[in-house]
């Protein structure tokens, strides 16, 4: 009697909030069962096949790969089930060999392409064509047969499994029974047997694995819920009615089948007929045809030499050595055809006008790619490494990641897929799919909700989880240790304990699919030849595109081409200044401008970066002042320091320290003096890692670059032969070994905090020409940014308002002079008409286009007579009145909005009249209808409040005026910092804020008590804000809508983003505030001794010296509880004018500016801005 059981009916996580079997562990109980074989039947995809091949090669476990597939009633084209037959039917197939491999990845990419209705399906046709090499099993109870023999129609059934059988052929076709103690299955399974005995088909058992261990049951059923929106307590639901849909060893598989080992010996004979073996490490580059006959090495050849002509003008030995040295290595490896395919699409996208960034990533270490135009960095110049790039003695594939402007991504994708595609129209080029995961906080809201436990609850542990650091979220195991709250609940509360275990048990489990963000493919076959497709939904367009089912480090296993096309909103922003620039007869060539630019540092050092790539966030705003860069390879360290582990070490501290000469700048030793010069004797770019390897220990730059990727692996199995050979390197080039060991101990923490000089340049590139395009061209900057944000809800009035601190008026809609988008318009910001709520595009384009045919609007009757009537709606005039777009006419909004349809009414009437060739309106000849009377439409306008109400509700914020601007300074003086900084507080830290409420949502406790959750807005940006019980009791009259407040809360940031809890919310007291400065009172400013750089000092004597006025100055330099006063000589008097002290918040920080009134020994009243 034969031992033994191979489980061929499983499913892993990868059968998505359905699976909850991690695949590693399937392999480790699998390998401890001594079982031969497993596979793999994922519900309609195959998304999992690659790593369930990987682990089952590593763990002895022979992998098969399968897919429990949907098969259509009818036609896999059909969309309308008959009225009794089902949408779909299961069916379980695995792949035999190669060849059963390759049609079973047709099979499931059909389904998905062709068969999609609610599930990828595949027919009965499809499966004829392709069932060469698969092995049929007849499938669970949703199976075809199994249905059709609980409904009595046993003769039908026959059929079915007798077409099935000649569908496989003879002998890979079989009646699958399993047992799960469930009533149903014990039936069919009777006659399943029956059927088996008159058919001559075999049996064989399963056991239909959705989690590994019996006790996963309840977890998974979570999973269920979560998959359907459910709590565990509704009965209306998909559920599993017993615990035994594990993975069991051979013993208990064959007890239970003990009257039929006929069908657990098929498992093993099923197992010992899959012999599928894959291949990995061959590249299969898509062919590139060199024109007139030429070569691929010596057209790439020619186009470099070309390129480096134009770049470089004379060709020195250095930049020809390097040239040739890069040509050889690319023709060594096999990747000149590789180089010419990213040139020809980043060719067509420049021809197109579409702005490609100046590099990304290792790639703009390539000299080649600076000729090319890949890239738009000099290699030479930066000192940056090729091999870091592309190393000769690690054969893989390059990685050259693009940047796009966002607008024209999919242009180039649809050239890339048309260029690329197969005779047969099969998808050669597809977007990589990604998979999203349970994360703990995810989970613990999920558990809680699932489990019947109030929101709140869920909501309670999360506040208890620890802060992400840099959106880098902790495991639930890490919060535990990390968090004495979440650590306390969980020892003591049951309920507590219950949510955080089974949180635990689905963490990481993946959770749903989507499209990769830039990875796209591109074959040299129809890409099902390697790999399975699917469609998927873009989030940002509601399209359809094809993407792969495997990610993107199956792609890259399978050795097809992968390259990343990202589209970065900046790349828009640059573009369209550039292109207002150029309508307002300034052209400006931004690649060529100089990095070197005094005013730009300047601007950048003030903390003025808001609307500035990379550089803009709270905590980079306090790096930058702190480092006070004035050099471009300053904006490369900030790019680098601004990391969780370089901050973590206090990386950025010692670089600041050493640059402004308040520590010496020392080295490992006098012969890397020349590599660590440029950061100051501090390794901050893993390449400076690669060159001490280099110079101390004579590797060679491809033996460097395998040092640093086994340092960043921190594998310390990987380290010992590379240390080794350090040591003996170090030595044999005359350095002691002592100092060697040290150097190598040095780098390694070193080689994993450091960051890619490449990219750290590539985007500090453009991160300096959108510094460069806001100072030198702010309102044609600023316009181009707020139309980058033109749908964003949060960023729009951000940058709106940061306009307006910048002293450029933002002015309202205007039918007469409003483009489709922001534009510039008379020193300021002229709304565009698109962002008016209620005006789609279509009446936008109409209006614009009347204005430019017909002339300007004279009146609003003149409107209605040149704009097509059919745009004209109520709400569309209604919406354009209130946003303000009438004003330049002489109209007041309140009475336009009261009187318009006495006008537009009988105008637009005898326009359609017109349209349809009747009798006018007013009768008689039409040029007397220009005589119509307008009096009626004179009257009030709203009051303020209501004014800006109606505004606001039209373009979704204030823009003529803002309830803030008029009481900013003396909000100031009563507030800790602008909202804008909120960001920097720590965990716990309590701050006055002052704002404006906006969104606001009441809820209540499980006791029935009121509480309020709003959002706080003011000049410079917004934060949330929960107000309990306690604190809104008494807030209650004060927090509405618009209201102005003052709030004193403490941050929160254990949440999925930074929140105040409120301790007192109060309307201001503005009689208390402090006046405006006088001539008599004195600008008292306060200078924290720890920032006290000759450089600050430099920039704030230049900054009072633009403002001379006759209000005096008080320098007061603070060293903790030590205050030193210095009165400033009389020729030194300002102007103490909103703008200045605007400027001294940018120089200083606004946490630490104010207004306020200060009495001093004399007794004489202060304005102090700190």
């Amino acid at each position: 009697m034969r031992e033994g059981f191979v489980h061929l009916h499983t499913h892993s996580e990868f059968s998505l909030l359905d699976g909850a079997s991690r695949i590693e562990e399937l392999f480790a109980k699998a390998a401890g069962y001594e079982m031969p074989a497993l596979a793999l039947t994922d519900h309609g995809a195959m998304f999992g096949a690659l790593d369930f091949y990987d682990a089952g090669k590593r763990h002895g476990v022979k992998p098969i790969l399968g897919v429990e597939a949907y098969v259509a009633p009818g036609r896999r084209f059909d969309r309308t089930p008959g009225e009794s037959e089902e949408k779909y039917r299961h069916l379980t197939i695995l792949a035999k060999n190669e060849e059963g491999y390759r049609n079973l990845l047709r099979l499931v990419t059909d389904a998905h392409l062709e068969g999609f209705y609610h599930r990828p399906r595949i027919d009965k046709e499809l499966l004829s064509e392709r069932s060469a090499g698969l092995i049929g099993l007849s499938g669970c109870l949703a199976s075809e047969i199994a249905r059709l023999l609980l409904a009595g129609q046993e003769r039908k059934a026959a059929e079915v499994a007798a077409t099935y059988r000649d569908i496989f052929g003879q002998g890979a076709f079989y009646l699958e029974i399993q047992d799960h103690g469930l009533a149903e299955q014990r039936q069919v399974n009777r006659m399943l047997i029956e059927l088996s005995r008159a058919s001559g088909i075999p049996l064989v058992a399963t056991n239909d694995i959705h989690y590994t261990e019996k006790e996963h049951a309840r977890p998974h059923d979570v999973l269920l819920c979560i998959q359907q929106q459910k709590v565990q307590t509704d009965t209306n639901r998909l559920r599993f009615d017993t615990e035994e849909f594990f993975l069991k060893s051979a013993e208990e598989m064959r007890a239970i089948f003990a009257e039929l080992p006929e069908a657990c010996d098929a498992t093993l004979d099923i197992a010992e007929a899959c012999e599928l073996e894959l291949t990995f490490g061959e590249l299969h580059l898509p062919p590139f045809d060199a024109p007139d006959g030429k070569s691929r090495d010596a057209y790439l050849r020619e186009l470099v030499d070309v390129g480096a002509a134009s770049r470089y003008g004379t060709i020195t030995p250095e930049i020809q050595e390097r040239i040739d040295s890069e040509l050889t290595v690319i023709g060594s490896m096999g990747f000149e055809g590789y180089f010419l395919i990213v040139w020809d699409l980043i060719r067509f996208a420049r021809e197109r006008g579409i702005r490609v960034g100046p590099g990304r990533g290792s790639s703009a270490g390539s000299v080649v790619s600076y000729c090319l135009r890949i890239t738009d960095l000099d290699p030479l110049r930066y000192g940056l490494i090729f091999e870091r790039f592309l190393n000769p003695e690690r054969k893989q594939m390059p990685d050259i990641d693009m940047d796009f402007d966002p607008r024209g991504r999919d242009e180039v994708i649809r050239y890339v897929a048309q260029k690329y595609a197969t005779a047969d129209s099969s998808p050669s080029v597809a977007q990589i799919i990604t998979f999203q995961t349970i994360k703990g906080k995810q989970g613990i809201r999920d558990a809680a909700r699932v489990l019947g436990f109030p929101a709140a609850m869920g909501d309670r542990l999360c506040k208890m989880y620890p802060p992400a650091v840099l959106g880098r979220e902790f495991s639930i195991e890490d919060a535990l240790k990390m968090s004495p709250e979440l650590k306390d609940a969980f020892e003591r509360e049951p309920e507590a304990r219950e949510i955080v275990e089974t949180a635990q048990a689905l963490e990481g489990l993946r959770r749903e699919d989507s499209i990769h963000a830039a990875g796209v493919v591109i074959g040299d076959a129809p890409l099902v030849h390697y790999l399975p497709l699917k469609l998927a939904k873009d989030s940002r367009d509601d399209s359809r595109r094809i993407v792969t089912q495997f990610d993107m480090h199956g792609v890259e296993k399978l050795g097809l081409l992968k390259m990343d096309f990202l589209g970065l909103r900046n790349l828009s922003v640059i573009e369209d200044t550039v292109m207002l620039l150029r309508q307002a007869g300034r052209p400006l060539d931004i690649d060529v401008v100089p990095t070197d630019d005094p005013g730009v540092y300047e601007m950048l050092r003030a903390g003025d970066t808001t609307g500035v790539f990379q550089f803009e966030g709270a905590g980079m705003r306090q790096l930058i002042r702190q480092l006070a860069p004035d050099r471009f390879e300053d904006l490369m360290a900030l790019n680098a320091l601004y990391r969780p582990g370089p901050l973590g070490q206090n990386m950025h501290v010692e670089y600041a320290e050493r640059k402004h000469g308040r520590k010496p700048v020392s080295y490992p030793h006098p012969d890397l003096e020349d590599i660590l010069s440029a950061t100051y004797g501090i390794i901050v770019y893993q390449e400076q890692v690669m060159q001490i390897a280099v110079r101390m220990a004579g590797y060679s730059l491809g033996r460097a670059d395998l040092l640093r990727k086994a340092m960043g692996k921190k594998i310390r199995a990987e380290l010992i032969p590379h240390r080794e050979q350090f040591v003996q390197g170090a030595v044999e080039r005359g350095y002691a070994e002592r100092l060697a060991k040290e150097i190598f101990e040095l780098i390694v923490p070193f080689a994993d905090y450091g960051f890619n000089a490449s990219h750290a340049c590539a985007y500090a590139q453009v991160g300096y020409q959108t510094a460069y395009l806001k100072r030198h061209h702010p309102v044609e900057y600023m316009a181009a940014l707020l139309t980058s944000v033109k749908d964003d809800k949060d960023n729009k009035p951000f940058y709106l308002n940061a306009a307006r601190l910048m002293s450029i008026p933002v002015l309202p809609p205007d039918v007469n002079e409003s483009q489709v988008d922001f534009a510039p318009a008379d020193g300021g910001i002229r709304y565009g008409l698109s962002a008016v709520r209620n005006v789609g595009v279509g009446a936008v384009q109409e209006i614009i286009r009347a204005r430019t045919e017909k002339g300007r609007f004279e009146s609003l009757t003149d409107f209605c007579r040149k704009v097509d009537a059919s745009v004209l709606h109520k709400k569309v005039l209604e919406s354009l009145i209130l946003s303000g777009a009438f004003d330049s006419l002489g109209y007041r909004r309140r009475a336009l909005l009261e009187g318009y349809e006495k006008v537009t009414t009988p105008v637009l009437a005898d326009r359609r009249a017109e349209a349809v060739g009747q009798e006018s309106f007013f009768g008689g000849e039409r040029a007397e209808l220009l005589a119509i009377d307008e009096s009626v439409l004179a009257g009030e306008e709203f009051d303020r409040t209501d004014f800006l109400r109606q505004e606001k509700e039209m373009l979704g914020q204030f823009v003529t005026d803002h309830p803030l601007l008029s009481i900013r300074e003396q909000l100031s003086a009563i507030t800790d910092r602008d909202l804008v900084d909120a960001h920097s507080l720590g965990d716990g830290d309590v701050v006055t804020v002052a704002g404006i409420v906006g969104a606001i949502g009441r809820k209540y406790t499980k006791r029935g008590e009121p509480y309020a959750v709003f959002r706080l807005e003011d000049l410079t940006g917004g934060v949330g804000v929960v107000a309990f019980p306690s604190v809104f009791d008494k807030a209650a009259a004060v927090v509405g809508p618009d209201e102005v407040v003052v709030v004193r809360g403490r941050a929160d940031l254990r949440g999925r983003e930074l929140q105040l809890v409120a301790l007192e919310i109060t309307r201001p007291d503005l009689r208390s505030a402090p006046p405006p400065p006088t001539t008599s009172d004195p600008l008292i400013v306060d200078v924290q001794a720890a920032s006290c750089t000759s450089g600050l000092i430099a920039r704030l004597r230049e900054l009072l010296r633009l403002h001379p006025g006759t209000t005096p100055v008080v320098l007061r330099l603070v060293d903790g509880h030590a205050v030193t006063r210095l009165r400033l000589d009389a020729e030194r008097s300002v102007d103490a004018s909103p703008a200045l002290l605007e400027e001294l918040r940018r120089l200083l920080g606004s946490e630490a500016v104010r207004v306020t009134i200060d009495s001093s020994p004399a007794g004489s009243a202060l304005v102090r801005a700190r």
